[in-house]
């Protein structure tokens, strides 16, 4: 049960922030990076959405096993913290003194991440027994 709350948490802390971070995309950051940087930003606010939104599910269901559940709740938490996140620095990239493109590798990672929480979430449905 601690689990489901947790994950619950998670999905509501990432929506809360992809609405934030959005709003600030398209306000604040509108004069500051080009149009490409933007639409890159807001690539990084979708997938975060989407994923607040998968949690939201994973975290209400009882159809995932607990385990099961733990999995989707770390594989998303850590791919949507490094492929938004790294996204996020990437399109603000000329606005900090860090250079994000350093660490551009753990886009990817992070994509692998979510892809991995989905197909967790697909295998438990497979083996879904309904009466």
């Amino acid at each position: 049960m601690r689990m489901k709350k947790n994950i619950l948490i998670t999905a509501a802390f990432f929506g809360l922030t992809a609405i934030i971070l959005g709003a600030f995309g398209a306000h604040g950051l509108k004069r500051l990076i080009d149009e490409e940087a933007l639409l890159t930003f807001e690539t990084g606010v979708k997938y975060q959405m989407y994923h607040a939104l998968f949690l939201l599910f994973a975290g209400s269901t009882s159809l995932i096993p607990e385990k099961a559940g733990k999995a989707i709740f770390w594989l998303t938490t850590v791919g949507v913290i490094f492929f938004s996140g790294s996204i996020y620095g990437l399109a603000t990239n000329g606005l900090s003194a860090f250079d994000f493109r350093t660490i551009a590798l753990i886009t990817p990672v992070g994509g692998a991440l979510l892809i991995a929480a989905w197909g967790v979430l697909f295998y438990n449905f497979l083996r879904l027994k309904i009466k």
